[in-house]
């Protein structure tokens, strides 16, 4: 149900955002990606959403930070669900779960191991996280044509970071032996956000997918500081991705 009341958590009402949005997960992340969309201006900024909304190619686009984890995210989606958004375009960071990824690649996922808790409260675990295939393929292509290294597969979220990260400073018996199961299952990488993002969506009957910035190589154990130029790449992909999709779904309306 659409109103004209204001979102309590997101701080937007109707007109406020385009049907499309990306999401990074840091507030301060937004203004950078507002620079490549036309005459973009900031709209709102509640708790860890901040929002500016501009256009690509004249469509209304807006981008919305979600903050970090699958509560917040949840929260982002079920809102602007409420105002009209159909397409949510995660573009944030990962950590790799593979030894060919390296810093600054680009992973695109077209699933999410269920590794935390908040779509359990939607569905049982069975039910999978599953990204829009015509956003994948969106995002394929525009990673393709930048040149950049990229990896397409699935990914794995998580709600405990530092238990991914320094798994023998946990309590928790035999979590090392865990992420090396993942690992050799086949899980690209690892974050915090997109199962969330799948699943909700997806009952919502709207598009998701994601495309992450490699910031922790195998094994590191800690968060690296990369080169801005390795974000400025990422969200250049993103955007091409998002103006591919645009078009097709123009296509697709005549």
């Amino acid at each position: 149900m659409k109103t004209e009341q204001k979102k309590y958590h997101v701080g937007l009402g109707p007109g406020d955002v385009g049907e499309y949005v990306l999401v990074p997960g840091d507030p301060f992340r937004t203004p950078k990606i507002a620079e490549y969309l036309d005459s973009a201006r900031e709209v709102a900024f509640s708790r860890e959403y901040r929002t500016f909304t501009g256009a690509l190619d004249g469509v209304k686009v807006s981008t919305m930070s979600t903050g970090m984890g699958g509560p917040s995210v949840a929260i982002a989606v079920e809102e602007l669900n409420e105002l009209g958004v159909h397409t949510f375009l995660r573009v944030g960071t990962c950590g790799a779960a593979q030894p060919e990824i390296r810093m600054g690649d680009l992973v695109i996922g077209y699933a999410a191991v269920r590794s935390e808790g908040t779509p359990n409260g939607y569905v049982p675990l069975e039910y999978p996280a599953v990204a829009s295939l015509h956003m994948v393929n969106a995002l394929v292509d525009a990673a393709e044509a930048s040149g950049a290294r990229y990896h397409v597969g699935l990914i794995r979220s998580v709600d405990a970071l530092y238990s991914d990260l320094l798994p023998d400073q946990m309590p928790r018996p035999h979590l090392r032996d865990e992420l090396q199961m993942w690992s050799r299952a086949g899980v690209l990488s690892n974050d915090m956000e997109s199962s969330t993002l799948f699943v909700v969506a997806r009952l919502r009957k709207l598009r998701a997918a994601t495309i992450n910035l490699c910031v922790d190589e195998l094994g590191a154990g800690e968060i690296h500081h990369l080169d801005p130029s390795y974000m400025d790449r990422m969200l250049k992909v993103a955007v091409d991705a998002l103006r591919r999709l645009i078009a097709r779904d123009a296509t697709k309306h005549q």
